[in-house]
């Protein structure tokens, strides 16, 4: 354990909150490759629909449940890496309370 690895999960669990926040905004760029393929489906099928003067209520509601997919992702992700963080901090505490432990004062 050491410090440099604390330091990566801290960067790698900013840039999951910023794509989480990004992805409750509206933006795209957190996706992945197969989600943007989907949504694009979606939103052109709803294009369609409005085209032919019909309901867009099919293509909306697969755009809402790809979006609450995306989002449980990017939580899990977050929720992942918050769970290794503090991994690494207990083992940390653990190394450092057997070493006071072993030592004489």
């Amino acid at each position: 354990m050491s410090k440099s690895e604390i330091r990566r999960l801290d960067r790698e669990i900013q840039k999951a909150q910023n794509k989480l926040e990004a992805v409750q905004r509206g933006e795209w760029w957190p996706l992945t490759a197969r989600e943007r393929l989907s949504m694009t489906r979606a939103l052109a099928g709803g294009a369609h629909s409005v085209h032919k003067g019909r309901s867009t209520s099919g293509a909306e509601s697969r755009m809402d449940s790809l979006d609450s997919s995306i989002t449980s992702r990017l939580t899990a992700e977050l929720t992942a890496l918050h769970t290794a963080k503090q991994s690494l901090l207990s083992e940390a505490a653990r190394e450092k309370a057997a070493k006071k432990r072993s030592g004489w004062f």
